[in-house]
């Protein structure tokens, strides 16, 4: 089976310093992402100087997100896992007095402002395609048949209930042969000869102290 992963979502980390603050990843079914510095919008964004509230960070495009770059920010990319460097203002596009910069999937942008920075990263929380070929089709029929087979089978090839009760005599009559041997080893297979009463012992008789009181 070959599954094919696309980066159709978004995931943002929001740092203080060195210290990680938030994480939220976003599914491709979110095609506009807002932020405000509070918990009303899907990104909390608190600290950056936002030009109205909810603020549009990101939005779908056919190949991935356009990341919109508030006015007091600064704006860094790293590519392919490289370090991060500045974005040249030539490089960003800008719609209005909004500034913006595509998100490809080999990207990751930082957006900064005093000791806050926003990474944003494609995700992989998308949409999972798998396509079957026809042999893992054929693998798959051949699995499933055999395990509906086996209960089946084992109900023809099982034992049926005469055999069941002849094993079970067999086991029987085996046991009392063996319990006799070990009897007839021990030498008690003679069974024991009642005690009549003729023969029980007489306990005689017995003369009380005159002191001694009965109740």
């Amino acid at each position: 089976m070959r599954t094919e992963v696309k980066n159709d979502g978004l995931f943002c980390e929001l740092y203080w310093g060195t210290t990680l603050n938030e994480a939220r990843s976003f599914g491709p079914e979110l095609t506009r992402v807002l932020a405000a510095p509070d918990e009303t919008v899907p990104l909390p964004l608190y600290g950056f100087t936002l030009p109205e509230e909810p603020f549009l960070l990101a939005e779908r495009t056919e190949t991935g997100y356009r990341v919109f770059v508030p006015p007091a920010a600064r704006l860094e990319r790293s590519r392919n896992g490289d370090a991060f460097g500045p974005v040249p203002d030539a490089e960003l596009r800008r719609t209005g007095e909004r500034a913006w910069l595509e998100l490809t999937p080999e990207d990751r942008l930082r957006i900064l402002e005093g000791e806050l920075s926003l990474v944003l990263a494609p995700s992989v929380a998308g949409k999972r395609e798998a396509a079957l070929k026809p042999k893992d089709l054929i693998w798959l029929a051949m699995g499933a048949a055999l395990f509906l087979s086996l209960p089946v089978g084992f109900l023809f090839a099982g034992p049926s209930p005469e055999k069941m009760a002849e094993s079970n005599a067999r086991a029987i009559a085996a046991a009392r042969e063996r319990e006799q041997a070990e009897r007839k080893r021990l030498g008690v297979d003679t069974p024991a000869r009642p005690i009549t009463q003729e023969e029980q012992p007489d306990a005689g008789t017995k003369v009380l102290p005159a002191n001694l009181g009965v109740y």
